[in-house]
């Protein structure tokens, strides 16, 4: 699991937009769970990386396995993009499908066996368990946080 600022800054936006209520749709490629990330991470519209992502076959998980840097393909660029802001492709592989061990293994039993794909509150739940992960580790390995990023995190959960 890799770790930077910006990383964190994206999941912490995507979380607030999520349960602000903006487009959420498991089956768009612009409003998934790794679509909702790529609009924070890349900046992109929902409709720009659904279109990007038409010109290729499948869906997120699909186009993960069949990635290729040189392609020249959008969605291949929008994934390097996304490598270059810290993420795998196996982490992005997983967001979709909400299958991260080490990310489950932190949501309380019997919710951590329940988790659904395509249900907008799992996947708030699965961001901010993610994001608790990431700013634990950055605090390991920098040795501080911004205690404002870490206030704001605390109120989010408190008020969701």
């Amino acid at each position: 699991m890799s770790t930077n600022f910006e990383l964190i800054a994206a999941i912490r936006s995507t979380i607030k937009k999520l349960k602000k209520g903006s487009p959420y749709q498991w089956g768009h490629m612009g409003a998934c769970n790794c679509g909702n990330l790529a609009q924070e991470l890349i900046h992109l519209t929902k409709e720009d990386i659904h279109r990007f992502a038409m010109e290729k076959h499948g869906d997120w998980n699909d186009q993960l396995l069949d990635y290729c840097p040189e392609s020249g393909f959008p969605m291949d660029l929008m994934i390097s993009k996304m490598l270059e802001k810290g993420l795998k492709i196996s982490e992005l592989r997983q967001l979709e499908k909400l299958s991260d061990p080490k990310i489950l293994s932190n949501i309380p039993l019997p919710k951590r066996n329940q988790m659904e794909k395509n249900n907008r509150a799992d996947v708030i739940l699965y961001f901010e368990t993610w994001l608790e992960m990431l700013e634990n580790q950055w605090i390991e390995e920098e040795g501080s946080l911004d205690a404002s990023l870490l206030q704001k995190n605390n109120l989010d959960k408190v008020f969701a």
